[in-house]
């Protein structure tokens, strides 16, 4: 079956896309008896939970014993929801998958409830009790989980000021709740003009392919109509940021503290050098990122570029398609360099019906990797042949392996990796393919592309990340300080990153400075900056497997298998890589500036460049 007989135009039934393209959920249970059998026996498991409140003082076999329990009963509901919820994102009109996935979800609530007490009883004891018990046989293989609760207990206050905290939590919650409505529910955008003149309603998913239109009219538009729907609602917006923003300060005072990017980063033992050290090095190689506009705008034959000209692809004519069969042999012929071991288990994915493909009549849009810890991994797809989707593949399988080898050499309590490792194992794997591609390539076209694809990816996951990391830090610093935070406050701060980090090259709408508002993740305290560390990380791993042998190859296939069962920095440097030292993202930005050298000799000896409204860019 060609990737065209799938375009969207003629979205098949499930039924029409053959077996071997459509996940098998049957290796999670074989039939809706076995979920449902399941879903009985870990709900009678509930009550055992809750009769051992009040015995973990006991000792630490009395801890062992719920904490097993506790497993036991969380690695089923694993099981339970993962199978309901993969078939209703399948095809999200049926309702009996409607209705599993609800009870699923009622099931996790009840687990939520009859477990609670768990970590709180852990906690009231005294701290030298639960450093003598990591030293306890029966509790050998939670040492560093015990670690982390002693680490925590610091931090944690009373049961009844907990209570309260709890009890506080959906009312703190409320700037994001607000947000997340107006963004996701009320703000409207008026309609733009397309480039055959049709009138076209504007949506922020819609928005992004108008950001790749060759015509910077419609670019142009589109900024226009996005920019004045989120200007109508600016002090609205800035009142809600600075609500988050005194949210989490709120919650560093309460729990000791120095500052709330100290509470963010303690969880997982990040040093604030990281943090630090991100938004420095970006600074102090501002002008590399200079360079990537001026090219840009030189590339594209622009006398004034502005913001709505960053995304439009700078490779012109017909993109390459990739058949389904193409993409899997490319991943595995290109992931070679991590071993036989590592293809083989790859191969098992791709064939072994891990992978749901093809778009169809009500699936979920987009694409994910996820599975419980008793079954292989599963992979979402949407796969149309694009470039864009052969890297997505490599993405997701990047996550999927992870999880396979952690699961694999793991116990469930350590089996799944903290967020700041979460993107290390997939963009490794789309550096690694990004090296197979443009060492193979003969078609200067695609050798653009791919340049140009690098660059971006490098600029949106690297860069940008660091100017909002540095833009989340200033805002809560000056928030701790008691200056105010206004929407004219918020957007200095904001344009001043943006205009010192991308520099004179770039035209400055004042408009600009009102980026922030789009931004759902900075309700999410100091979490972008985990991108940019966690691409600096895989760049450094991808160079290194491809430079070194065994030792480097098998350093990674641990780093893969270490799941949570450390901390996230420790994992990476036994896999060899510092990000304390701030060495990875150097690294990455010397690739970056290697790139733009590519690219500058590529067009120099091909010509080769976009063409925007019409008007070209360097040609030869």
């Amino acid at each position: 079956m060609s990737t065209s007989e799938l375009a969207p135009q003629a979205v098949p039934e499930r039924d029409r896309i053959p077996a071997e393209r459509r996940w098998e959920l049957g290796h999670i249970f074989e039939t809706r008896e076995a979920w449902e059998a399941e879903l009985n026996r870990v709900a009678s498991l509930l009550e055992p939970m809750l009769a051992r409140k009040g015995s973990i003082a006991g000792g630490p076999g009395n801890l062992a014993e719920v904490l097993s329990l506790q497993s036991e009963i969380g690695s089923g509901l694993d099981q339970i929801y993962v199978y309901a919820h993969l078939l209703r994102d399948q095809d999200t009109r049926a309702t009996d998958a409607q209705g599993m996935a609800e009870r699923a979800a009622g099931l996790g609530t009840k687990v939520a409830e009859v477990t609670a007490w768990v970590e709180p009883e852990i906690l009231a004891l005294p701290a030298e009790t639960l450093r003598a018990w990591t030293e306890a046989p029966e509790l050998a293989d939670r040492r560093h989980w015990l670690d982390d609760l002693v680490r925590v207990k610091e931090h944690t206050l009373t049961p009844r000021e907990e209570e309260i905290l709890a009890m506080a939590g959906e009312v703190t919650r409320t700037p994001r709740t607000v947000y997340g409505m107006l963004n996701d529910a009320d703000l409207e955008f008026r309609a733009v003009r397309d480039e055959e003149g049709r009138e076209v309603e504007l949506t922020k998913g819609r928005y992004s392919k108008f950001m790749e239109s060759p015509d910077r009219r419609v670019r142009r538009d589109a900024w226009d109509s996005l920019t004045e729907g989120y200007e109508k609602h600016r002090n609205t917006v800035a009142s809600l940021l600075a609500g988050s923003v005194k949210r989490d300060i709120f919650y560093s005072r309460v729990r000791g503290y120095p500052s709330s990017l100290a509470a963010a980063l303690f969880p997982k033992r990040i040093s604030e050098d990281v943090y630090r050290g991100l938004v420095r090095t970006i600074d102090e190689r501002k002008e590399v990122v200079h360079r990537y506009v001026a090219l840009r705008k030189r590339l594209l034959a622009l006398e004034d570029l502005q913001v709505y000209d960053l995304y439009v692809p700078l490779a012109s004519g017909p993109a390459r398609q990739f058949e389904w069969e193409e993409a899997c042999a490319l991943l595995e012929e290109g992931l070679t360099p991590l071993g036989g071991e590592y293809v083989e288990a790859l191969r098992g994915g791709l064939k072994g019906r891990w992978i749901d493909v093809h778009e169809t009549r009500g699936k979920r849009s987009g694409a994910y990797s996820w599975g419980a810890y008793s079954t292989h991994p599963y992979v979402l797809m949407n796969y149309q042949g694009t470039l864009d989707h052969l890297f997505t593949l490599a993405h997701e399988m990047g996550h999927a392996m992870h999880s396979y080898y952690s699961n694999l050499r793991q116990p469930y309590w350590y089996s799944h990796y903290p967020i700041f490792l979460a993107e290390v194992a997939s963009t490794t794997n789309e550096a690694i393919l990004m090296d197979h591609l443009l060492a193979t390539t003969k078609d200067p076209g695609f050798r653009l592309a791919l340049l140009n694809q690098y660059v971006d990816q490098i600029r949106g996951t690297v860069i940008t990340q660091v100017m909002f990391a540095e833009f989340e830090l200033r805002l809560h610093e000056m928030a701790e300080r008691g200056e105010p935070l206004t929407s004219d406050s918020i957007s200095e701060v904001y344009g001043e990153i943006y205009r010192r980090i991308l520099g004179p090259d770039l035209g400055f709408d004042e408009r600009a400075g009102l980026g922030w508002a789009r931004i759902p993740h900075f309700y999410t305290a100091y979490y972008v900056y985990q991108y940019a560390t966690g691409y600096s990380a895989a760049t450094a791993l991808s160079r290194r497997i491809l430079a070194g042998g065994d030792k480097e190859r098998d350093d990674y296939l641990g780093f893969l298998a270490a799941g949570d069962s450390d901390y996230p920095l420790e994992i990476l440097k036994r896999a060899g890589v510092d990000l304390e030292t701030n060495g990875p993202v150097r690294d990455t930005l010397d690739l970056f500036e290697s790139l733009l050298g590519q690219i500058e000799a590529h067009v120099a000896e091909h010509g080769l460049a976009a063409t925007t409204n019409g008007q070209e860019g360097t040609r030869r």
